[in-house]
């Protein structure tokens, strides 16, 4: 089954940014599927963030609009979600994986923490 391994994570402050990279064990795995960005706080379910269809259409929570984006390069197997004006409520644990049905095996996720 395809993995996938995030990275890129940290900790800013409040208002800083980061940009984290996920990357598929699979060639094809990225730019065969519409792919997303998940995160998981302490406590909480596991959300969608954002998606990024094969066209390049993307989607965003709207908590997370005008702040962030997705991208991807399929020649990498690679995608990316360029985070700013970060916010102490954006701390959880992110991870990639096919929309809607997660079919990569979930990697191990890049903790972003942002503090006030």
């Amino acid at each position: 089954q395809v993995q996938v391994m995030e990275s890129g994570g940290g900790l800013v402050q409040a208002g800083g940014s980061l940009r984290l990279s996920c990357v598929a064990s699979r060639r094809d795995f990225v730019s065969a599927n519409k792919m997303g960005w998940y995160r998981q706080a302490p406590g909480k379910q596991r959300e969608l963030v954002t998606t990024i269809a094969n066209s390049g259409r993307a989607s965003y929570l709207d908590s997370v609009k005008g702040r962030f984006t997705i991208s991807r390069d399929d020649a990498k197997a690679t995608v990316y979600l360029q985070m700013n004006s970060l916010k102490p409520e954006d701390t959880a644990v992110y991870y990639c994986n096919t929309v809607p049905n997660g079919e990569g095996t979930w990697g191990p996720g890049t903790q972003v923490t942002v503090s006030s």
